[in-house]
């Protein structure tokens, strides 16, 4: 059961939920590209085969790593707008949580880069009542949790 679902008041809807971007795979996804084009370049060179999977195996192995990180805060992060209030929450062991009445919000900011207008990532900047804001970075269709959240 999610974060999320445990600590929903008695008859609280939620109305959305999003998560970090898959783009968060970026970065392993050019590392194992690199080491592909490394181990495919290494074969023309007569001699340097060791040298070149030796650093197209280091590549895999970073390109694993960084899989492993951005996976595991995907999982771990989770984005929620019921029709009471905002919830973030992120992290496993060392647990970061943050919940905004929807009363107390005042305006939904969205950044996005070019890249994040193709491919329908962004930041969003909830600011609430008394100058308090959050930022909810490379999230997965910024607009619509904007668009949720004014709505009400």
């Amino acid at each position: 059961m999610s974060y999320v679902d445990t600590i929903l008041e008695p008859g609280e809807k939620i109305v959305y939920r999003t998560k970090p971007s898959w783009t968060l795979y970026a970065p392993a996804i050019g590392l194992v590209l690199c080491a592909l084009i490394v181990a495919g370049l290494e074969v023309n060179f007569v001699g340097l085969e060791a040298v070149g999977l030796t650093i197209a195996t280091i590549l895999a192995v970073l390109a694993l790593a960084s899989f492993a990180r951005a996976w595991f805060q995907r999982v771990t992060t989770e984005i929620a707008v019921t029709d009471r209030r905002i919830i973030l929450k992120h992290g496993f062991i060392r647990r970061h949580t943050i919940e905004m009445n929807m009363q107390k919000v005042e305006s939904v900011d969205v950044d996005q880069t070019l890249a994040g207008r193709i491919f329908n990532y962004g930041n969003v900047t909830v600011r609430g009542t008394g100058s308090t804001f959050e930022t909810i970075r490379t999230i997965d269709a910024p607009l619509k949790l904007r668009t949720t959240v004014t709505a009400r």
